[in-house]
């Protein structure tokens, strides 16, 4: 698979197989992943890779949490602008009426939404889960740094022929994530991610976002 075919292939998946992943190999690609451009080679990034006795620990403390009601907690950075415009709104309310009609959950049944949204914290069912995290003192540039290394990690492991799900929605339990992963004071979590095998007969992974033309975004200067 060439970086091309990486780049059109790869999606959020968000239903897996239970089928074991060899963790040499995920630990294999964030290595090289890590080559990802770096202002001033700062590598900005802290990585936690999640499986087997500690993924099924996190899974049950979120379980506890879902069945306790799933009271979030108060996240250190907005994941989106509290009051985000146009076009990119309806783009965020695009995609979600898109995932949610793949499902089969219509738009009045809150509750139905909010329990598979929950799915997140279960990682969708994948074997294998990632955290980024990042020093407190690092600016916007040093976040952009860790995006091209988890745009790196996403397209290394459709090589390896392994699908992955992104989830800054983990950034609404930065308490429970922190004192889970043991990580330092000086150290804002940035997001998560499922890894493992897509289930090819979730309905969920029939979805493929759109994409704007470039002509919305793109401007040529001669």
């Amino acid at each position: 698979m060439n970086v091309s075919e990486a780049i059109d292939y790869r999606r959020s998946v968000r239903g897996f197989l239970d089928t074991p992943v060899d963790i040499a190999l995920v630990k294999d690609v964030v290595a090289r992943a890590s080559r990802a451009a770096s202002g001033g080679n700062l590598q900005p990034w802290h990585v936690d890779i999640v499986h087997g006795e500690s993924m099924a620990k996190l899974k049950a403390i979120m379980a506890e949490k879902l069945a306790a009601g799933g009271q979030m907690e108060a996240p250190e950075y907005h994941v989106y602008p509290p009051e985000l415009k146009n076009p990119y709104a309806a783009r965020r309310a695009e995609v979600g009426e898109m995932l949610y009609s793949s499902i089969g959950i219509p738009r009045e049944d809150k509750a139905g939404r909010g329990k598979w949204f929950f799915n997140n914290f279960q990682f969708f069912g994948a074997p294998v889960g990632l955290f980024i995290s990042l020093d407190r003192q690092m600016e916007h540039p040093q976040w952009a740094d860790a995006g091209a290394l988890l745009n790196s990690i996403m397209l290394l492991l459709c090589e390896a022929g392994l699908d992955s799900c992104p989830q800054e929605c983990w950034a609404v339990y930065p308490k429970t994530i922190g004192n889970f992963l043991n990580l330092p004071e000086d150290r804002i979590l940035w997001t998560g991610m499922s890894i493992g095998y897509k289930d090819p007969n979730n309905p969920a992974n029939n979805l493929r976002a759109t994409r704007a033309p470039a002509d919305e975004w793109l401007m040529i200067h001669d």
